[in-house]
């Protein structure tokens, strides 16, 4: 199964497409799509649009994973993630891909084993079950690597969530 790892937001989307098969994880790319902070943020929205759609034509996940957005004291940040995490789905359902949320609680749990890991434990254990030199950068990467770990782990499992059928 090919699967592509998102960590939301407007000013950096972390991506990471991983192979799992046979209880394995082989990373075939990864990285983070970043928008300018001076860019009209209609703009900024856009241009994450176009990059996760051309991520997802070029790299054919059969299943797109996501973090689940949770409510921070920033009121305006959390519209605005909501926002680009909204044209993420879009790409996703204009490709037909399936599109699996996750809680944070849900992704440390499943990388690490503990779900009140902090991140840098999260982090090292993605590294770790990846097999990579060291912790992909910036750190929205390695927690989309992290959200499609999860989504390889849950898949077969009843503790996932499909947002709609496929998209």
């Amino acid at each position: 199964m090919r699967i592509l790892g998102i960590d939301p937001g407007y000013a950096i989307v972390g991506y990471g497409i991983l192979e799992y098969e046979k209880n394995k994880f082989y990373p075939l790319q990864y990285g983070a799509v970043t928008t300018n902070a001076h860019t009209d943020f209609q703009l900024r929205l856009k241009e994450v649009f176009l990059r996760v759609d051309e991520i997802i034509k070029t790299t054919c996940p059969q299943a797109l994973a996501i973090e689940k957005l949770y409510f921070t004291t920033n009121q305006k940040t959390v519209i605005q993630v909501a926002q680009a995490r909204g044209v993420i789905l879009l790409a996703a359902a204009q490709n037909n891909i399936p599109v699996y949320e996750y809680t944070p609680l849900q992704i440390k749990q499943s990388v690490t084993g503990y779900g009140k890991a902090v991140k840098k434990q999260v982090q090292e254990m993605t590294r770790n079950i990846l097999r990579l030199e060291k912790v992909p950068k910036p750190d929205d990467t390695a927690d989309a690597l992290a959200v499609a770990i999860c989504h390889g782990y849950s898949y077969r499992s009843k503790l996932f969530t499909q947002i709609g059928k496929t998209l």
